[in-house]
């Protein structure tokens, strides 16, 4: 009587029978490998998503450089229009599809576009600082003429005359302006503005000159 043919398959040219270790130990692996797979995939799809929810925020320059299909810049149009949480969440699952049918290079030009914003955004904040941080010592009690000077060797394009005009007005309505009461904001005047905007823009004209 012949023996019957133990069932199996071949993986790269080894024999492997069913119910072996062998066996057992490839389906594991290969039920991992599915799983993965699976989690890899939501954990991309949820990237995506994030990645289109941050382009609603994306500066219309930035967005149109970025050549996206007529199909995506609508749905983002549509969700900026959305102002219900329900239907704005099932426009967003909209976006993330669409967003999981561009190419790498799309991708990768939307996180460039994104940091890009970023940066600039920073910056802002820099200048912010420094203009606030200089505006302080140039109307300082004390070591106001030294903060004159300094800014003036930083900054000799400056026109001085209209630089002390706006100190000395800034001065002036500090001094008269009534003492906030209670609960109330510091109180400042016109040309306590005007003098941020002033130093604003000097520091802003230097930083984008070239050396």
């Amino acid at each position: 009587m012949s023996r019957k043919p133990q069932r199996g398959y071949y993986v790269r040219g080894q024999f492997v029978a069913e119910g072996s270790e062998m066996d057992l130990e490839l389906k594991r692996q290969e039920k991992w490998d599915a799983e993965f797979s699976k989690t890899d995939r939501k954990r991309q799809s949820e990237e995506l998503q994030t990645l289109g929810e941050e382009l609603l925020g994306l500066r219309t320059k930035l967005l149109d450089g970025l050549d996206l299909p007529e199909s995506l810049l609508d749905a983002l149009a549509e969700a900026k229009r959305i102002s219900d949480f329900e239907g704005r969440r099932r426009q967003m699952q909209y976006v993330g599809k669409l967003m999981r049918k561009l190419d790498e290079a799309d991708i990768e030009a939307i996180r460039a576009a994104l940091q890009e914003q970023r940066s600039g955004h920073a910056d802002d904040v820099l200048l912010q600082h420094q203009t606030e941080g200089w505006r302080e010592r140039l109307l300082a009690e004390q070591g106001h003429e030294q903060a004159v000077t300094e800014w003036m060797q930083a900054h000799p394009s400056t026109d001085a005359q209209q630089l002390r005009a706006l100190i000395r007005q800034a001065r002036k309505d500090q001094q008269a302006l009534p003492k906030a009461q209670p609960g109330e904001g510091l109180r400042q005047g016109r040309a306590y503005r005007e003098l941020f905007q002033f130093l604003r823009e000097v520091l802003q004209s230097d930083q984008q000159t070239p050396a």
